[in-house]
């Protein structure tokens, strides 16, 4: 590797890492029993469509809650709990979040899907960004073991463009169709 892209890595390291006031004894107890009514109190969210939180990276959970803030992620329910987080409470969840062991939701993807070979072609793209086993990166979400009903949603918002916050992948998968999506959405969610 050379030098300046090394210092560039480092820097953006540096950059984004988390602060060192940021831990959950920083969060509210109020306001982590709010995320828990929906993400779960042992990180099983209580509905098929909401995402596992516990576990992603400090990175890609502190800008989401920033994205929504600022609308580039439309949720109305994240965006009216966000409106009001200042940046280092923000932060203190993040952290928190990211320093929860990962669970392991036991899902399966259906032997019906289109086909598993459909879905891991599709699924081939994503590695590109989220690593080999689709376990992501400070900055790139965890997609392996992740809800299966929030993934398709996710995956489709970046196709109609309701999610703003990742133009590449609203290209990338724009080109899929919606059953494709949904096949890759379960592949993922079963590895």
């Amino acid at each position: 590797m050379n030098r300046s892209l090394w210092a560039s890595v480092v820097g953006a390291l540096l950059f984004f890492s988390p602060p060192d006031n940021a831990t959950a004894g920083n969060v509210p107890a109020e306001t982590l029993a709010v995320c828990a009514g929906c993400h779960g109190e042992a990180g099983m969210p209580t509905a098929p469509d909401i995402p596992i939180l516990w576990g992603q990276e400090f990175y890609y959970l502190y800008v989401q809650l920033k994205d929504y803030k600022a609308g580039r992620r439309a949720n109305e329910i994240m965006s009216g709990i966000v409106a009001d987080l200042d940046k280092a409470t923000m932060q203190a969840l993040a952290q928190h979040f990211s320093e929860q062991a990962w669970p392991n939701i036991g899902y399966r993807a259906p032997e019906a899907e289109e086909s598993t070979a459909l879905a891991a072609l599709g699924a081939g793209q994503c590695v590109q960004c989220h690593l080999g086993g689709y376990e992501g990166n400070s900055r790139i979400p965890r997609m392996a073991g992740q809800q299966a009903d929030y993934l398709e949603r996710t995956m489709l918002e970046f196709k109609t463009k309701v999610r703003l916050n990742s133009a590449a992948k609203g290209s990338l998968l724009a080109s899929y169709g919606d059953d494709e999506i949904a096949a890759m959405a379960h592949y993922l969610a079963g590895l």
